[in-house]
């Protein structure tokens, strides 16, 4: 699951990111951001119309990631 396919308001742990299209360097900035394993994540609302960007939370920070970013952030549900 990613971060793209969390409800709104639902708490999880980022479990490892994946590069896309975009490349390495795009892991890297995430994971500069604050988006590395184990830190807790939840999206607070999303954009209109189509969902992008999303606006989320990533342990005490807010920010907005369009939805390809968001599918690079693997997240676990079940252990928060």
């Amino acid at each position: 699951m990613t971060i793209d396919d969390l409800p709104i308001g639902r708490v999880a742990r980022v479990a490892h990111l994946i590069a896309n299209t975009a490349g390495v360097e795009l892991t890297e900035r995430l994971e500069e951001i604050g988006f590395t394993q184990g830190e807790s994540v939840a999206v607070l609302t999303r954009g209109v119309p189509g969902g992008d960007p999303l606006v989320v939370r990533v342990g005490q920070s807010r920010f907005a990631l369009r939805r390809s970013e968001a599918q690079c952030v693997h997240v676990i549900t079940d252990c928060v």
